[in-house]
């Protein structure tokens, strides 16, 4: 029994082994095209990654990964000829295209093409005889640009030799390698969209292909770097002439709204006095963004929907859908651990855990009284301390005190048998440290002035940084605390309720739909943060709803919702996109992220 036994763990070895092989040959392939090609969507326009099975004549046999071509025709006659195309056409996005044929034997006479061409180009031909179809053969060294005849071109090939053929999308150009050295221009004025493709014509020829499976023989980074540094220089002698003082101005004019929008407060005064500019927005709402952006980018989403509600009491109220997403964020949060109401409950204050200089002073309540569609504007536990304010009054406005909630360690919640220390926080990232002052005059009578609080303890952390929390290595569903994972529940029922109120009121919202959707579907997983919605619980994702937020607050300021400086970043990347939908293959070397950087 022990021999076929053994004989099925080998096979099983071989199999697990293989799969392991291809998984890593797939990612460096993946990594290999990325590099030589970043600027293609491969979700709009795919590379060519193989052999097509499809796209070929009857002659032609693959194997190896659709990589390996090999001829099983009788190559009697030229109508014995048989090609085949990759799976798909060059984007015009790799501005510089590149792949290799390797001869792994010419068979009886070498009858072999190697080139590209058009979809419907008729496969029962070797490429560069027909219109649209272009091949360099081995046999004689010729190249064949659509036509039977050839032009002399450059030395014949043979088993052993790789032949390397490259497609320069920016002047419509073709060239050929051979084991590494350039044969120089073969076609001009290519036509858009063309595959690659290999033809053989009698018994026994055998190539393999190399579309970034593996290093390419020829230096073709190097070529690339060369068309990079071309069209740089392009851009950067754009001649402005003598409208370069009106740019100058409109470029500081965009910088400065930039630094406004996204409330860096001493850094767009100092450009505004440097530039001679006009602030068009007080400091103090200013700082008043920033300590709501402070909240939201630290995960403490509920004191962030609190201070909004203070400083811009109907703001959350005239936007539903924008409370729903705050409060799905919320909920996100929570089962991250690090919500201000489930940390509570954990018996720790949310200043201990949020490595901040200084926590936001607690807020005195508007003086308006709530109306019904406001019930969800706060909290849903008025006596859990999250560092807001709430129906139980707190004993001090410059710290956090931890919550009368003890929960032996013994009874804390284990979920799926896991227990695992909390670890510390580090890594915070800075954004800003203002040192101005707000402005406010303490004699406003409502305590409010331009949406900004007039308690000076409530707009001293505005000159604190704005960091963000690091992931921790490893965590628990809220904490680890079963008080906390009970308030989560809680508040899942509370948003379900507010989804379906939303959803009578307001008719169907499927970004709603989906978006509570996936909150919820965080709970079905054991480890949560190692989940296929695990991203959700990524701090990066809570970007986005702080830009959506604070867009929200400027719109009620009369301000854009976005800087120009962001919408013509924007309208840069999309001319790009313009030009790779219409071939033009300069698009490649012209990215955006390269003048931001």
């Amino acid at each position: 029994m022990s021999g076929p036994s053994s004989g099925c763990g080998f096979l099983m070895s071989v199999v697990v082994h293989g799969d392991s092989a291809l998984n890593e040959q797939e990612k460096e392939l993946n990594q290999r095209l990325r590099r030589l090609y970043p600027a293609v969507n491969e979700q709009e326009t795919p590379l060519p990654r193989s052999w097509s099975p499809k796209d070929k004549f009857s002659y032609i046999g693959l194997s190896q990964n659709n990589l390996r071509v090999h001829y099983k025709g009788h190559g009697k006659t030229p109508k014995d000829a048989a090609s085949v195309r990759a799976t798909h056409p060059i984007p015009a996005a790799c501005g510089v295209y590149y792949f290799e044929v390797k001869i792994i034997s010419k068979g009886r006479d070498g009858y072999m093409g190697i080139g590209l061409s058009a979809q419907g180009v008729n496969m029962n031909r070797l490429p560069g005889w027909d219109k649209h179809s272009y091949g360099y053969h081995g046999d004689d060294g010729h190249s064949f640009c659509s036509s039977g005849t050839g032009q002399p071109y450059g030395p014949t090939f043979t088993t052993g030799d790789v032949i390397g053929c490259c497609v320069n999308l920016i002047n419509n150009t073709c060239f050929y390698t051979k084991n590494g050295h350039s044969l120089g221009i073969a076609f001009t004025d290519l036509p858009p969209n063309l595959y690659p493709t290999v033809g053989l014509q009698t018994p026994g020829e055998v190539v393999d292909a190399n579309f970034g499976q593996h290093p390419f023989v020829f230096d073709i980074e190097d070529y690339m770097r060369e068309w990079r540094t071309k069209i740089q220089a392009q851009i950067e002698q754009f001649p402005i002439g003598e409208r370069e003082g009106e740019w100058q101005a409109m470029i500081q004019k965009m910088v400065a709204s930039y630094l406004v929008h996204h409330s860096y407060c001493a850094t767009a005064e100092a450009f505004a006095k440097s530039t001679d500019q006009a602030v068009h927005e007080e400091l103090a709402s200013i700082k008043n963004r920033q300590k709501i952006q402070k909240l939201v980018l630290s995960g403490r989403m509920g004191e962030a929907i609190e201070t909004t509600q203070q400083l811009y009491p109907s703001l959350l109220e005239r936007n539903p859908d924008l409370l729903f997403m705050l409060k799905v964020r919320q909920f996100i949060e929570m089962v991250n651990g690090t919500d201000s109401e489930v940390r509570c409950l954990g018996g720790r204050s949310p200043k201990s855990q949020d490595s901040y200089p200084g926590s936001p002073r607690l807020f005195n309540s508007p003086t308006h009284k709530p109306t019904s569609s406001q019930a969800y504007l706060s909290g849903f536990d008025s006596n859990c301390c999250n560092g807001v304010s709430s129906s139980k009054a707190h004993s001090s406005v410059h710290g956090h005190k931890p919550c009368p909630v003890s929960i032996p360690s013994g009874e804390l919640g284990v979920l799926n048998g896991s227990r695992t220390q909390q670890a510390g926080l580090s890594n915070d990232v800075e954004m800003e440290v203002d040192h101005i002052s707000n402005g406010v005059s303490e004699s406003s009578s409502n305590g409010f002035l331009n949406g900004s609080s007039t308690h000076g303890a409530d707009l001293e952390d505005c000159d604190a940084e704005m960091e963000v929390e690091s992931a921790q290595s490893k965590r628990q569903l809220c904490g680890g605390s079963q008080a906390a994972i009970e308030r989560m529940i809680h508040f899942g029922r509370e948003l379900q309720s507010m989804s379906e109120h939303l959803r009578r009121e307001r008719g169907k919202n499927s970004t709603n739909k989906k978006m509570l959707k996936d909150a919820f579907s965080l709970l079905a997983y054991s480890d949560p943060w190692n989940s296929p919605v695990g991203y959700q619980l990524d701090s990066i994702q809570r970007e986005p709803v702080c830009s959506t937020l604070n867009s929200a607050i400027l719109e009620t300021h009369n301000l854009p919702k976005q800087p120009p400086l962001a919408q013509a970043v924007g309208q840069a990347a999309q001319c790009l996109a313009l030009m790779a939908r219409t071939g033009i293959g300069s698009c490649a070397f012209a990215s955006v992220d390269d003048y931001l950087h």
